[in-house]
């Protein structure tokens, strides 16, 4: 089969641009000004978080289409930090609520929870992004003959148009639904990495819900 009859996620293309998810983070790091401040893990590390966004897209404001070294560990440096930030907040508020020391109405517990919970989405829809198939720069040159991400697409490809591939907003939903449902919906986890990613980001979820619900009923019957 000639390149021009493949699909696009199976040759080489002009890839995306890093906008949209440099958009979701730095909506979802402002977010941080809305937790109470027992759950604030400080201003350095959303800082660094921002600093690093601007740089990557100092380093590359078009698409990326060829792989680079350094746009890739700044990215992934950037994604340990948000990922480090939501860790913290997470366990404060879980400690809080399990030790009795979070302090606040159950609406601010719910609205903690939700900000908590919605970086919590973005955060692995990153991981998604960044490693599926080797991140959106390799995922452009189309090398990668199985995929790690299995979007229905992929599967049936009279499900959309052959210029088709999976764009940061797919990733997002992906983490969205998974999230939600605690298990895979409609994309299949074909590597390993992926599987543990998922399982991991369902027992985190499922954990933040029952315990931030919990509270926050007992505290609006209390």
């Amino acid at each position: 089969m000639s390149s021009a009859e493949l699909p696009a996620w199976r040759r080489s293309t002009a890839g995306e641009t890093r906008w949209p998810a440099a958009a979701v983070v730095v909506g979802t790091l402002a977010l941080q000004v809305v937790l109470p401040h027992q759950l604030l893990p400080g201003w350095l590390l959303p800082t660094l978080s921002g600093l690093l966004i601007v740089a990557l897209l100092l380093i590359n404001p078009g698409r990326m289409g060829e792989f680079s070294k350094v746009e890739r560990v700044v990215s992934l440096v950037l994604l340990a930090l948000v990922s480090v930030t939501t860790a913290a907040s997470a366990v404060r508020l879980v400690l809080g609520i399990v030790q009795g020391t979070f302090e606040g109405h159950a609406a601010q517990v719910l609205v903690s929870g939700a900000i908590v919970y919605w970086t919590n989405v973005v955060v692995f829809s990153l991981w998604y992004w960044e490693f599926d198939r080797g991140g959106p720069a390799r995922r452009a040159v189309g090398r990668a003959e199985f995929p790690d991400l299995l979007f229905p697409q992929m599967d049936s490809p009279k499900l959309a148009r052959r210029d088709w591939e999976p764009r940061y907003a797919d990733y997002l939903y992906l983490s969205f639904t998974n999230s939600t449902a605690f298990s895979p919906t409609d994309v299949m986890p074909l590597r390993i990495w992926a599987k543990l990613t998922m399982m991991a980001q369902a027992a985190v979820s499922l954990l933040l819900a029952v315990l931030v619900f919990a509270w926050a009923v007992g505290a609006l019957q209390g």
